[in-house]
């Protein structure tokens, strides 16, 4: 059979994203840092600057003094509890926000990215710092209150950028505290090399790459750095059935997510050796929100934003990462009706504007096309849809393991950073994707009963589905007991907790 050769990427995708397949060193700074391309994936187009513009010397030289061991090994501020009454001559540099820009009078996103990313990290010490002191002193009496004000030195500055960049005006995952926050030692090596990857700013011991903090942040640079693959996986799926191209182009699409994603998983397991469970609670203090969190009762005031009423935002959280969403949306997994599942929409909103639109689009079009029930029409690509599926769930058991092991075992806290209840949100989205896994098994691939074999043109049919059925039947007993061993964990933490 003739295979139909389709133009990839196609128009739309191309018209939607234009930068999707260049290269990213010919990007302007007056695009978002965060703009995808097949290379860099979700990752900046350009390693993000460890030095801020000139007007901005006092925001960096206050966080080069901040870290609980600053960069020559140090006691800093927060070591001292000392960061707020230092904050308390700190300049306004809004004005110099707006003066960040290239040489046609764009404003400098690349920049702006950097100021508000070094922003959040004061801002989230200086509300944060409080918290950090009684946990220090006393672990056992959790972390008492934050402060309630935001300095307007700080809030408006920080809240302008945001503006700007399309970001709710706190911590985030990509744009602040991970993605947008390493540079590497060794430009030659670049990315290559773990080993090669350093923070640019950190709350607790971060500056030491060796650190547990350092391996926390970096090991989630060291899995995006892989999702170019995923990108253009993902569009060759989608473009390619669009246009009503070959089947096997659509399987090669599955088979390099499938891929990339062993890759990023890969990188995913050194998580437990780059950053020490024991070592996580010290800095994870730093890095939760205000929504939904016992230490900020009453939301925050941004002097000089919003008429000085209380604000409240979601923290920083690794569920933040565009990975899993992106899959979410190509194969279509439907998620439960839930306050829990209504959280995991909430956090769509902190994303870098250019994840959130090309996660949009990828939505959208899966739908358009209908990826899932195209998937199924063939035991190949159902197979190969299978194992794109149980990506998803052996990533988020995973990181049901990191929350578990990291959290859950050594704090009675009940949320997440992110604001999430810490003990039921990851198996909300670990439950539905394991769902859809048996039903798409028992549908298309489980042998029937009382099914006859015939011996001619349905009979080969029936043994290709059969030689299809061996290759995920493994797979599919190993989803049946982790599903039922995550309903048994889940049912025996939250009686414990009194959830």
């Amino acid at each position: 059979m003739t295979r139909i050769q389709v133009p990839f990427p196609s128009p739309t995708t191309l018209k939607k994203f234009p930068h999707i397949h260049e290269d990213p060193s010919t990007l302007s700074h007056d695009i978002d840092p965060f703009t995808i391309t097949t290379s860099t994936g979700f990752l900046p187009y350009a390693t993000a600057p460890t030095t801020l513009p000139e007007a901005f010397q006092p925001l960096a030289d206050l966080l080069d003094r901040l870290p609980v061991v600053k960069a020559d090994g140090k006691p800093g501020l927060l070591a001292t509890y000392e960061l707020g009454p230092a904050c308390k001559d700190f300049p306004d540099l809004t004005d110099e926000v707006d003066k960040l820009v290239t040489a046609d009078g764009s404003p400098d996103l690349f920049n702006i990215t950097a100021v508000f990313r070094d922003y959040t990290f004061l801002a989230s010490s200086y509300l944060l710092e409080p918290c950090f002191e009684n946990w220090s002193k006393n672990p056992d009496n959790g972390y008492g209150l934050g402060r309630d004000v935001l300095p307007k030195a700080i809030a408006r500055p920080m809240y302008h950028a945001a503006q700007i960049l399309d970001l709710p005006p706190f911590m985030s995952y990509a744009a602040s505290y991970a993605l947008f926050n390493y540079h590497v030692a060794d430009p030659a090596k670049g990315l290559a090399e773990y080993t090669n990857l350093r923070l640019t700013r950190a709350f607790e011991r971060g500056l030491d790459p060796k650190s547990s903090e350092a391996g926390f942040i970096l090991t989630h640079v060291d899995m995006v750095k892989e999702t170019g693959g995923l990108i253009n996986g993902v569009l060759k799926v989608v473009d390619t059935l669009e246009q009503h191209g070959d089947r096997q182009e659509i399987n090669d699409g599955f088979r390099e997510i499938l891929t990339t994603m062993e890759k990023i998983e890969e990188s995913m397991e050194t998580m437990w050796g780059n950053s020490k469970p024991a070592e996580y609670l010290s800095f994870r203090v730093f890095i939760f929100g205000i929504t939904s969190q016992s230490m900020f009762p009453n939301g925050v005031i941004y002097e000089g934003c919003e008429d000085d009423k209380p604000l409240n935002f979601r923290g920083e959280s690794g569920a933040n990462d565009s990975i899993i969403p992106l899959l979410d949306h190509l194969c279509q997994i439907p998620m439960p009706s839930t306050p829990l599942t209504k959280i995991l929409h909430e956090f769509r909103a902190y994303r870098p504007l250019p994840h959130r639109t090309f996660l949009t689009y990828i939505r959208e079009k899966a739908e358009e096309v209908s990826v899932r029930d195209y998937a199924v029409q063939d035991s190949e690509t159902a197979v190969l849809f299978l194992r794109t599926l149980d990506h998803v769930r052996s990533f988020r058991w995973r990181h049901w393991l990191f929350a578990r092991e990291y959290i859950i075992r050594r704090t009675p806290h009940p949320t997440a950073t992110g604001g999430s209840p810490i003990v039921t949100w990851l198996p909300n989205q670990l439950s539905a994707v394991m769902d859809l896994m048996v039903s798409i098994y028992d549908t298309y691939l489980a042998p029937k009963e009382g099914s006859a074999v015939v011996s001619n043109g349905a009979g080969r049919k029936q043994d290709l589905i059969a030689s299809h059925r061996k290759q995920v039947e493994p797979m599919m007993e190993q989803v049946r007991d982790q599903r039922d061993k995550l309903a048994k964990e889940v049912e025996r933490w939250c009686k414990e907790r009194g959830v």
